[in-house]
């Protein structure tokens, strides 16, 4: 491993690579023995430090060349540090008010020095599990997914450009790899990395693997994440790789950018809000039943996608006669023709959301790898009754997503499944 340069760091080796790093130095002031160092890397594949200096304060964070949660057993490429830097740099630069700034990015290492989002900065997800709302996250985050998609796509840049982004990010084929198996596969078969919530979910896990109507749907959605390089995709956009305050939203973790179909985005994220819908039950307590607070994730779930819908329409008509290839205005020519366009890119934009979103979902009740959203949930019982009702609500919106016409008639299959 060290062959390469690359040698994982520790807190006592980080202090050393920080004092001979200028761009490090430059933020955090020379008084080393007064650095705060604290490993939070509570991710699936990454060590995280949190440096703290009396001058200033940073992120650390250090792509290992296996699985963290799964150990050496399973090898996984540190390139991937540099497809984070990359996604963090060009996302930052479209919008720059959801991104932390990176600071210094070493890809002999694979390390990056980002922002340090301070308190009262935490995960959305831990922030949907306590019960928090958050009145900015559908204006904050519908803005970030309408300015990262629509800039790089082929609506804004020309084929040129666009096949040369495309070419950058082919080479996170391994992260594309590991979706590919743990959302598009492993559900649907018997895998020795799958689990659920059992006794109670076996019959259901079981049910999934043997749904042929699920099966032909997936290996559609399968067939446009893999083939459809329509832009610059987050490629892990849930609810985990947010940090937000009451009017702070930032986006972190883009390690598994690269160039595909923008619906996957956007159904990760309402696809991890559905989740959390879902799992309030089961946080439920005599002092809050929780039901107002499901009535405001539903909204944001409704406002996430108008909102996101208005954003990214606007950025198409404002720059109608820019670079963009996807449509020459000399052909596209009238405002008939052009609403038309539109619709057509929106409706089919919303199945991709739905269907991408729902297979989300199901991976993370059957699949390996589940949401804390449930986990946290101590009655095995209860836990189990929240996931079946999102698996079947899943299942719904992925096999009904083509009949549906807004966000307002998934709302309403949601309270449905819930009553169910």
């Amino acid at each position: 491993m060290a062959s390469d340069g690359f040698r994982p760091l520790d807190e006592k080796s980080l202090v050393e690579y920080i004092k001979a790093t200028p761009s490090l130095v430059s933020i955090l002031g020379k008084e080393f023995d007064k650095l705060e160092i604290k490993e939070v890397g509570d991710g699936n594949l990454n060590f995280v430090y949190i440096v703290v200096a009396p001058s200033g304060s940073i992120v650390i964070k250090q792509a290992l060349p296996y699985i963290r949660c799964i150990g050496e057993s399973w090898p996984m490429t540190k390139e991937r540090a540099y497809f984070e830097a990359t996604a963090l740099k060009e996302n930052g630069r479209l919008c720059p008010e959801n991104v932390p700034e990176v600071y210094h990015f070493d890809r002999t290492m694979c390390l990056i020095g980002m922002r340090y989002l301070e308190p009262p900065h935490i995960i959305l997800r831990k922030g949907l599990i306590a019960g928090v709302e958050y009145p900015l996250l559908a204006e904050h985050i519908s803005d970030y997914m309408a300015k990262t998609l629509f800039f790089t796509s082929l609506l804004y840049l020309t084929t040129t450009d666009h096949k040369r982004a495309v070419a950058e990010f082919c080479g996170n084929v391994e992260l594309c790899r590991l979706t590919e198996q743990v959302v598009f596969s492993d559900p649907y078969k018997v895998s020795q990395y799958n689990r659920c919530t059992s006794p109670y979910l076996d019959a259901n896990a079981e049910a999934v693997r043997n749904d042929n109507g699920l099966k032909i749907e997936v290996a559609e959605l399968k067939s446009k994440f893999c083939e459809r390089a329509q832009a610059l995709i987050h490629g892990d956009l849930h609810t985990g790789s947010l940090m937000v305050t009451h009017d702070s939203t930032q986006i972190i973790d883009p390690e598994f950018s690269f160039y595909g179909p923008m619906g996957f985005d956007i159904g990760a994220f309402i696809g991890n809000l559905i989740l959390a819908y879902f799992s309030q039950a089961g946080h439920a307590d005599q002092a809050n039943d929780r039901k107002s607070y499901k009535v405001w994730i539903l909204k944001t779930i409704t406002e996430t996608w108008n909102l996101f819908h208005k954003k990214f329409v606007a950025l198409w008509d404002e720059h109608k006669d820019g670079p963009g290839e996807a449509y020459l205005p000399e052909i596209y020519n009238n405002t008939e023709l052009r609403q038309l366009v539109k619709q057509k890119y929106m409706k089919e934009l919303l199945e991709d959301t739905l269907g991408f979103g729902a297979a989300k979902m199901i991976r993370r009740i059957v699949g390996v790898v589940h949401v804390e959203d449930f986990e946290s949930i101590e009655d095995v019982a209860k836990r189990a009754d929240c996931e079946r009702r999102a698996l079947n609500c899943a299942k719904k919106l992925l096999k009904e997503r083509r009949n549906i016409k807004s966000i307002e008639e998934v709302v309403s299959t949601i309270e449905q499944v819930h009553l169910q």
